[in-house]
């Protein structure tokens, strides 16, 4: 329990934080301008499946296209700050959390800076300040959904963002070696250790009941996208939580999956794009996918190199892979949809988003002939 004092210690901040947050959003509340041909004309409801840095970088694009946002998020992040949280105080992993409630916030700047600084030394080193106000939310009213939804008001975020669950759950990985892996931290450095690819992973408990938000917002969803995001830890996680497939099945909303621009040494190496929608088949049990949204571009080799000297590699379709993805009903849009900031080469959300308006618009055009 040795944050347990920090935590009491830190409500003081937030108290103050609090106060400082009312002022700003009294004194000047950030209002989006959505030009009348964007995706919200059509009132086309999103949700977003996944967690990691991904998911948060792709929401803070679509928010410019859609106020009608729905982040269903994993919670089975054991390592980190998250994970010390969730040991020591037995509350669920705040961090993909925090990230996607500051990914759709309407505040200053600095507020954002603030929720996303790292305590540098001492009994915090390495402990988010939004971790830690996340749990001093959880503290005071009990409850990691409410905390969750008070500070979503807190920061006037566009959208809403759900955890799959509020049940404790490990993430479990089984090799092609045999070897169980508990722990989704350890699993991308257990595969690299034993050079062994992941076989399946499953959840434990395996019943763990999702939110009856999470189901409803599926069905309700006229959008529902997959991805950007780890595939084995942030992604098919979500799908593992009883009742959410059968929730997507059960809509007629169109299902779109994101697959990484680049290879994740431990998790997918050596994966083109067809393995990534063969693990999702086969850990959901058909094929949920409508449309694949996939990176066309070449990396230059000057950026390529650190991350081929980890083992990374471009995840690209080509023609056997195109002609497999029809066979299997899957349409493909394929794009230039990479942006390298600060040497690090991620989805560009802007572009992503842009495909994601013209196919919600084209579809609207098709429903009206």
């Amino acid at each position: 329990m040795k944050y347990l004092a920090y935590i009491i210690d830190i409500i003081g901040i937030v108290t103050l934080v609090l106060g400082l947050i009312f002022y700003i959003k009294a004194k000047k509340q950030i209002r989006t301008n959505f030009n009348e041909k964007k995706i919200q004309s059509s009132k086309a409801k999103v949700v977003v499946i996944g967690g990691g840095t991904g998911q948060s970088i792709f929401l803070r694009g679509l928010k410019k296209i859609t106020p009608n946002i729905t982040a269903i998020v994993t919670v089975a992040d054991d390592g980190g700050g998250s994970g010390v949280l969730r040991s020591d105080l037995g509350m669920l992993p705040p961090g993909d959390i925090r990230n996607c409630l500051l990914a759709l916030a309407n505040t200053e700047p600095t507020m954002q800076e603030v929720m996303q600084y790292r305590f540098e030394e001492g009994g915090l080193k390495g402990q988010s300040f939004g971790n830690l106000f996340l749990a001093a939310m959880n503290g005071l009213y009990g409850n990691f959904e409410t905390a969750v939804y008070k500070l979503s008001e807190i920061f006037n975020i566009t959208g809403r963002v759900l955890p799959v669950t509020l049940e404790s759950i490990d993430l479990i990985a089984k090799l092609q070696n045999g070897s169980i892996i508990k722990g989704e931290s350890k699993i991308p450095r257990e595969v690299r250790k034993q050079k062994s690819k992941i076989e399946e992973v499953y959840l434990e408990p395996k019943n763990a009941k999702p939110l009856d938000e999470v189901i409803n917002s599926i069905y309700e969803a006229d959008y529902i996208i997959m991805g950007p995001g780890s595939l084995y830890t942030s992604i098919i996680p979500n799908l593992l939580v009883e009742g959410v497939v059968e929730a997507i099945k059960g809509t007629k909303a169109a299902k779109i999956y994101i697959p990484n621009v680049m290879t994740q040494p431990g998790e997918t190496d050596g994966y083109d794009v067809i393995d990534h929608v063969k693990a999702i088949n086969k850990h959901t049990g058909s094929n949920l996918i409508d449309y694949i949204i996939a990176n066309n571009e070449i990396i230059p080799d000057n950026q390529f190199e650190k991350y081929k000297k980890d083992g990374a590699n471009q995840v690209l379709l080509d023609k056997e892979q195109r002609t497999t993805l029809k066979d299997m009903g899957i349409e493909i849009i394929e794009e230039d949809l990479i942006e390298i900031k600060n040497d690090y080469i991620r989805h560009y959300a802007d572009a992503i988003c842009n495909i994601i308006n013209n196919l919600a618009l084209s579809r609207c055009y098709d429903k009206a002939r």
